[in-house]
């Protein structure tokens, strides 16, 4: 284990996969490909890159509140990240994390520390992301 690291736990459970990290706010809807858990956005930095499993890192998204529904279609589709950690997460995020049961977290510490491809596990009951 590499560390440990609190933050602020948003949306309860546990995720645990790779960390894919933009330093590029996303837009859920017409940015992410529901049915594949792919990003489409083709401007973005991860375009083309699978979000199916991982520990999504990014900054906050941007764009409708439809975003929300997006996510739980992931989850539906079972292409949902494991996880999502946000600098500093907003409604969009919380409502679809919480009605797709998605751990989330912001706010960590140390998240600098954190490299794309890094094992995470987030727990968003306790407010803590463990690197291994």
């Amino acid at each position: 284990m590499k560390g440990v690291f609190r933050a602020r736990g948003l949306v309860d459970g546990l995720g645990w996969g790779e960390a894919l990290i933009s330093k590029s706010p996303i837009s859920f809807l017409g940015g992410v490909d529901p049915e594949r858990g792919k990003i489409i956005d083709k401007s973005h930095e991860l375009f083309g890159l699978s979000i199916d499993g991982k520990v999504l890192i990014f900054p906050y998204s941007v764009g409708s509140s439809v975003g929300a529904y997006v996510l739980y279609k992931l989850k539906e589709n079972g292409k949902a990240p494991s996880a999502i950690i946000n600098l500093k997460s907003d409604n969009v995020i919380v409502s679809g994390c919480a009605i797709a049961k998605i751990p989330l977290v912001d706010m960590v510490e140390g998240l600098s520390l954190i490299r794309k491809g890094d094992f995470l596990m987030v727990n968003g009951s306790n407010g803590s992301v463990i690197i291994y």
